[in-house]
């Protein structure tokens, strides 16, 4: 059989669509639930290009949609979003996850539950010993704080955002009565599915983020137990600061 030669201009748009479809899927997991046409403003493509990869991505059963009913719509439709579906976390997951699994459980089995905490807290404290170096400039303000902290996590592949607490919540979480403050959102979780079995890895995470902020954190939502996203409230009212 002789080779089949398949020509470039057959190729390169393939390629590219595959880029953009991944481009797509990677901003809904982190600005989930999220509308084509923020999604469009976000990535600079139009709204009929983006729809036409979200309905291919919810064939996929990569995304859900999602009907948000926003006030500023008035009697109108309610918007469709799309957030990431268990399918679509997957997707974005190391093929390690469950290779990490069986051998926590291993782990827990041997040397019980305090081992995996350790565990947990040394692999988080790794992460941390080098985000405080890029924290250290960020002063002493809890919201230049957490910018800088998304910019490092969004480098790792967490999918990092921050809103205020004044903007709809991604999950419907809101703050504690009294207080005021920061999202801090992570649409990509490398340990979910590990997590998900082992909350110590949530658990040191969040105490690494009180650390790292200097305020004491509050975690609203976790992939692990569900949610479409992580979402850590950061205050930022006085008398908040540890």
């Amino acid at each position: 059989m002789g080779v089949v030669n398949i020509p470039a201009s057959t190729v390169v748009p393939l390629v590219l669509e595959s880029r953009t479809r991944d481009r797509i899927l990677q901003a809904i997991g982190e600005l989930g639930p999220v509308t084509a046409t923020a999604l469009a403003d976000e990535l600079g493509l139009t709204v009929p290009a983006v729809r036409r990869h979200l309905e291919n991505l919810t064939e996929s059963g990569l995304i859900d949609e999602r009907v948000v009913a926003l006030a500023s719509r008035g009697r109108g439709r309610p918007a469709r979003s799309f957030v990431l579906s268990d399918d679509g976390h997957q997707a974005l997951e190391s093929d390690y996850d469950h290779l990490a699994t069986e051998a926590l459980r291993f782990l827990a089995s041997e040397a019980g539950p305090e081992a995996v905490r350790r565990f947990a807290e040394s692999r988080i404290g790794v992460l941390e010993q080098r985000y405080a170096a890029e924290l250290a400039g960020a002063g002493p303000e809890p919201a230049a704080r957490v910018e800088t902290l998304v910019a490092a996590l969004t480098r790792d592949g967490f999918a990092a955002s921050a809103r205020p607490m004044g903007e709809p919540s991604a999950t419907g979480g809101s703050a504690p009565t009294g207080l005021s403050g920061i999202q801090l959102c992570q649409g990509h979780c490398p340990v979910q599915h590990a997590a998900r079995e082992f909350p110590q890895f949530c658990d040191a995470e969040t105490d690494a983020f009180s650390r790292l902020l200097g305020v004491h954190v509050q975690r609203l939502a976790t992939l692990a137990h569900g949610d479409h996203v992580c979402t850590t409230f950061v205050p930022t009212t006085e008398g908040s600061t540890r």
